[in-house]
């Protein structure tokens, strides 16, 4: 069979990234140009300034990436491009540099759901296994997937309001730790004790997560012990927190795979490269016979080979897109 070459772009939030993944599982070269130093004075990743950043990256992250892999643009099969969700400015300089190559190189142009991204980063290092429930945690996402096959997406529930990554930025703000928080919150955790009481969010039988209110928890305590001029223990804070957000997370992850009577449970999305919770999971799932994966951490954040991985199943299923293919800020993942 005819191998082929996927060229994946990604620009969704502050990454600019281009990947080319050979057969849905091979990654030939990965090149991304990170916002994160730019964006930390901010506490926060700032629309305007992303948009920019990705113009003036774009042209030499793809130009990187060619001669990282030692290719031209004539040996590419087909190019995938996160179309949405995400900042609207900044998809729209991913599309418009891949709708430009797909019209002077005639290659088929591959739309790609960011969350499907997320999810077949697994596929570059462990080939899915199906029927399958993905849990996808990120910054912008929080949600339950169930697959029965390649490219079935079926939603089982997700966040009523803030995506667990972005609390976690949030927490971090309050207890004085620079942006991106989620990482620095995860290693604070690991040596602090959950001594402070926090509500559990949404404990309830659906799928769905809410964490604004544990947000809300966690500035209120914060503001408390200030107010009665006791010192905040962040180590233990940031544990109290992370083990609330763990439980709730594993709990309703557990109960979608006994429900869907399936055996095959992977990760996804940023807040997959949290320890304590892929921790937890694996000892779950191999309590109850679970098939547990999860990708490697360099996968974990937005990257080109994610898409491009996604976008090798997308095509595949014969899913093309032709050059109106606009970008979309939030769009239902099917």
């Amino acid at each position: 069979m005819k191998d082929i070459y996927i060229l994946g772009i990604e620009s969704s939030c502050d990454e600019t990234s281009c990947s080319i993944v050979k057969n849905g599982c091979e990654n030939l070269a990965t090149v991304i140009s990170s916002q994160i130093d730019i964006h930390a004075s901010f506490g926060g990743v700032v629309p305007e300034i992303a948009s920019r950043e990705h113009v003036k990256n774009i042209t030499f992250v793809l130009e990187e990436c060619l001669t990282k892999a030692n290719m031209k643009m004539s040996e590419i099969t087909a190019i995938a491009i996160t179309y949405g969700p995400g900042l609207i400015g900044s998809l729209l300089i991913g599309l418009e540099a891949a709708k430009t190559l797909s019209f002077i190189y005639n290659k088929p142009l591959i739309p790609v759901h960011h969350i499907a991204g997320h999810i077949y980063a697994n596929n570059l290092n462990n080939k899915l296994k199906f029927p399958l429930i993905a849990l996808v945690a990120s910054g912008g996402h929080t949600e339950l997937v169930y697959m029965k096959e390649d490219y079935s997406f079926e939603k089982l529930g997700g966040t009523l309001d803030d995506a667990i990554g972005e609390c976690y930025d949030k927490v971090a703000r309050v207890v004085g730790i620079p942006y991106p928080g989620g990482p620095s919150i995860d290693k604070l955790a690991l040596v602090g004790k959950a001594t402070y009481k926090l509500p559990i969010p949404l404990n309830d039988n659906s799928y769905n997560f809410s964490f604004s209110g544990l947000k809300s928890a966690v500035i209120n305590l914060a503001h408390n012990e200030k107010q009665r001029g006791r010192d905040l223990i962040k180590e233990d804070l940031a544990a109290s927190f992370q083990t609330v957000v763990v439980d709730t997370i594993s709990k309703k992850t557990m109960k979608a795979l006994k429900d869907y009577n399936v055996d095959n449970l992977i990760i996804a999305g940023g807040v997959a490269a949290n320890k304590l919770l892929r921790e937890k999971l694996a000892t779950l799932c191999t309590e109850n016979g679970v098939n547990f994966t999860f990708p490697e951490m360099k996968y974990c954040t937005d990257n080109g080979a994610m898409i491009a991985a996604a976008g090798y199943f997308a095509y595949k299923k014969g899913r093309i897109a032709d050059l109106n293919l606009n970008s979309k800020s939030n769009d239902k993942l099917n």
